[in-house]
């Protein structure tokens, strides 16, 4: 079954990020993720949420997605992204 990974990132240093970018980037093709959503406009519609930047990965299984965000590459990325952004994540099963 598939999982996404979602994330609602506000980013407070576009320069820093911009390695953590790079470095995800990487562990997101060897964790076999599809990106669905990478920062693109976000328009609120109910309950007061406004995000500034969503991130939506598609992985094979949830199994795959905890992989991804306990692996030393993904470890990389987030060491990277410390100072430069203040993230939120959720991963969550999908369906067949």
């Amino acid at each position: 079954m598939a999982a996404y990974l979602i994330a609602d990132s506000n980013v407070t240093d576009p320069e820093r990020y911009a390695e953590y970018r790079k470095l995800s980037s990487l562990a997101i093709a060897a964790y076999g993720a599809e990106i669905c959503v990478r920062g693109g406009a976000v328009t609120p519609l109910e309950g007061g949420w406004e995000p500034s930047r969503i991130v939506v990965l598609k992985f094979p299984s949830i199994e795959k997605a905890r992989a991804f965000y306990a692996s030393a590459e993904y470890g990389r990325a987030r060491q990277a992204r410390e100072g430069a952004a203040v993230m939120r994540m959720i991963a969550v099963e999908g369906t067949d």
